[in-house]
């Protein structure tokens, strides 16, 4: 794994040193003790600012912007919008161009595996480990609803995080949250989206769930058997953001080409990674294009400008 020292020649493993630092965190913030700030997000007044904002409302006005039937070039822009959700330079008002410029950033895309794997295994259940809140949970539950609303889906499992980490790691009520905004959003394009979600969270075809194991420092080969099992009969498993990522392939810094069906296999279904590029983990780029971008000479695997989008099929 991939390790950070405290200045004194003292390492761990980087995931235990991140995962040990914000435990202790919300230990100072009283979350786990009982008083006025037991249970209490330290980081909801951030996020719900981010929720509130004006980039929020634009975003949302653009999707009335989109293709408004369940077509091939609505479905690549809500991928590509869950894809890019945490890059603030782009949003649903650029991928309404089915990918746009950003297409040129993609260093793997194996989205029509992914898209060919969901109609091969229609009316399936996708699951969804989602990642941050805010300007990337929307898109991923606007996508959410274009799984069920296409037919795509007949259910759609969101797995959240138990506690507040990460600072803006999505949790049951930043959810909630999301999906209010959606219903009471001035657009009708966006209103019709929350009002479905809403409702499918209701008759129990979106379900959100969470387990301790999303809050442990251990990568995703080491989950228990429980959570596990969870995941098996699933058509796909949707993996959203770096940290995922990195758990999934075990936070190692493999060489760039290693196949990310060697190193993904593990995982107990059908598994797509959607991850804009954060840290030196990376595996299943071509050879070619790891020597483009070195020979650049930027930061490509860490500056947030890079994206993938790679899938096992786990045949």
């Amino acid at each position: 794994m991939t390790a950070c020292s405290d200045g004194r020649g003292a390492r761990a493993p980087f995931l235990w040193a991140e995962s040990y630092f914000y435990r202790r965190l919300l230990e100072a913030t009283g979350y786990f003790r009982p008083g006025t700030w037991q249970g209490i997000d330290p980081f909801a007044p951030f996020k719900d600012a981010e929720l509130a904002g004006p980039a929020v409302d634009a975003e949302l006005a653009a999707l009335g912007d989109l293709p408004s039937d369940f077509t091939d070039k609505r479905a690549a822009a809500l991928l590509s919008s869950a894809l890019w959700g945490n890059r603030a330079d782009l949003s649903f008002q650029i991928t309404a161009e089915a990918g746009g410029s950003v297409a040129s950033d993609l260093v793997a895309d194996d989205s029509e595996s992914l898209w060919a794997e969901l109609e091969r295994a229609v009316g399936g259940r996708v699951c969804i480990i989602a990642d941050n809140t805010g300007r990337e949970l929307l898109p991923d539950l606007v996508l959410v609803d274009h799984l069920l609303a296409s037919g795509l889906a007949a259910q759609v499992v969101v797995y959240v995080k138990p506690q507040p980490y990460y600072v803006s790691d999505a949790t049951m009520a930043d959810v909630l949250a999301t999906v209010q905004r959606l219903r009471t959003a001035p657009t009708a394009a966006a209103a019709t989206i929350g009002e479905r979600l809403w409702q499918a969270m209701s008759d129990g075809t979106l379900v959100v769930r969470t387990h301790p194991f999303f809050c442990a420092p251990l990568p995703f080969h080491d989950m228990p058997a429980d959570l596990r099992s969870e995941f098996v009969g699933a058509a796909m498993t949707i993996l959203k953001g770096d940290l995922n990522y990195r758990r999934l392939v075990g936070d190692q810094l493999w060489p760039p080409t290693t196949a990310f069906t060697g190193v993904a296999s593990h995982f107990p279904s059908a598994v797509t990674a959607l991850r804009t590029l954060k840290s030196d983990v990376i595996v299943g780029v071509d050879a070619a294009v790891v020597a483009q971008l070195d020979s650049a000479g930027t930061l490509w695997r860490t500056n947030g400008r890079h994206a993938v989008i790679q899938v096992d099929l786990r045949r």
